[in-house]
């Protein structure tokens, strides 16, 4: 009678340790796909079947950039030791571009041989699990982040200077860190202007600020393109994508376009071309 009688008090104990009790740690696959997006809430690798990339011989300007990082990025994917790098300069320079269509030619060469798994600005705060993750796998996995960049009273660059250089565990040898950001120290110049200005310790205050970018090994740094260069692009989309239209047209154009804009750019290319392939009723994709 005693035994039946605790029987309900036992399983509400039971309840109550299940619900205190931490989430079971779920198993992450990196098969099936060669680019994944991380998803911290609910936590996944989210497969991406169809990545929106560039072809690399239509990045243009930039061969000096393209030669470092690829060699970079080949001895990491056949298992060498290669650096973190930081890939920063004026918007639309192709600088996420240039890092998509590396990954798609090297796996082009042997397929499923890199991840390139994609991290959110916002969801920072959980790389040291998602290194966890991927510390589990054999698979050589490039860790992604687009337009990383910190505010004030952002504390976030403290957690990932640790995990740049691994902390006491070390960084996973089969993970290397791309990131893109228009600033070259990922912080506002007003920032570390602050610093310099109210901090008792000043230099110790700044030194704190802008050695989070000293902890790439790789520095890349993305100008806008000069006007040749710009027609370059313009002429390599136009042959690319067979659209039919006078050369000195073209040109016109685009000089208008990015005289609109305020900068000469890839992207402001292939945003014009965007337009004149619309005019054309061209599918271009």
């Amino acid at each position: 009678m005693v035994k039946h009688g605790l029987e309900p008090l036992l399983e509400r104990i039971a309840d109550a340790l299940d619900r205190l009790a931490p989430p079971a740690i779920k198993s992450h696959s990196l098969e099936g796909a060669d680019a994944f997006i991380w998803h911290s809430n609910p936590e996944q690798l989210e497969p991406i079947h169809n990545v929106n990339k560039v072809e690399l011989d239509l990045l243009l300007g930039i061969q000096q950039q393209i030669k470092i990082l690829r060699d970079n990025t080949e001895r990491f994917a056949r298992g060498f030791p290669a650096n973190n790098a930081l890939l920063w300069g004026a918007r639309g320079t192709g600088k996420s571009s240039l890092v998509k269509a590396l990954h798609a030619e090297i796996n082009k060469k042997s397929t499923h041989k890199l991840a390139l798994i994609e991290i959110h600005r916002e969801d920072i705060p959980t790389l040291p699990r998602l290194l966890q993750v991927l510390g589990t796998t054999d698979r050589r996995c490039l860790l992604f982040c687009d337009d990383l960049s910190f505010e004030m009273e952002d504390a976030t660059f403290k957690s990932l200077k640790a995990v740049l250089e691994g902390g006491i565990e070390g960084r996973p040898r089969n993970i290397v860190f791309y990131a893109t950001s228009n600033r070259r120290h990922l912080m506002p110049r007003d920032m570390i202007e602050n610093e310099r200005s109210n901090a008792i310790h000043t230099a110790e205050a700044v030194e704190e600020k802008v050695s989070l970018s000293d902890r790439f090994g790789l520095w890349l740094g993305f100008h806008p393109v000069n006007q040749d260069i710009f027609y370059q692009i313009i002429d390599g989309y136009v042959e690319r994508y067979g659209l039919n239209i006078d050369k000195e047209k073209v040109h016109a154009e685009a000089l208008e376009w990015s005289m609109t804009r305020g900068s000469r750019s890839g992207r402001v290319a292939y945003q014009y071309i965007q337009d004149l392939a619309g005019r054309l009723e061209k599918n271009i994709d």
